[in-house]
């Protein structure tokens, strides 16, 4: 598996199609959803996870929100690659890139289901959020970053 940002027009929409499938589609939202109004600023850092053969498995973003701070967004991983580290390795890949770029805190909105995957990093719940749908719970999460 390699880390690596999407470059061209099939990287996208195979990013794309992946974020929608893990997180909208089970919840009947209509194509489309995935995106994000900030998706194509400069500043948005895309990557993806690709399998040796050739399968997107993981997607994530990253984008200033503060100064010295970014903040995670879509964090999603195929279902068939749950617990094989690629979210590891997502989150390792845009955290090194954050620090490297001078941000010193990483903010996230992680659903229920992940606050354990994150704490398991480094980063703490600072208060409830919002609620996604109606029904998924979301925390505010942070981690300090190395400098």
């Amino acid at each position: 598996m390699i880390i690596r940002q999407p470059s061209t027009a099939a990287d996208f929409a195979a990013y794309y199609a992946l974020r929608y499938q893990v997180l909208r589609q089970p919840w009947q939202q209509p194509p489309g959803s995935e995106r994000a109004d900030d998706d194509e600023v400069a500043a948005t850092h895309h990557i993806m996870a690709v399998a040796d053969d050739g399968m997107v498995i993981g997607v994530a973003r990253l984008h200033p929100s503060e100064k010295n701070q970014v903040q995670v967004r879509a964090v999603a991983v195929h279902p068939d690659w749950h617990g094989r580290g690629v979210g590891l390795q997502l989150m390792t890949y845009l955290e090194e890139t954050a620090a490297a770029q001078g941000f010193t805190e990483c903010i996230l909105h992680a659903r229920e289901s992940a606050v354990a995957f994150y704490r398991k990093l480094g980063y703490t719940v600072v208060a409830p959020s919002h609620t996604l749908f109606g029904v998924i719970p979301h925390f505010l999460m942070r981690k300090l970053l190395a400098s």
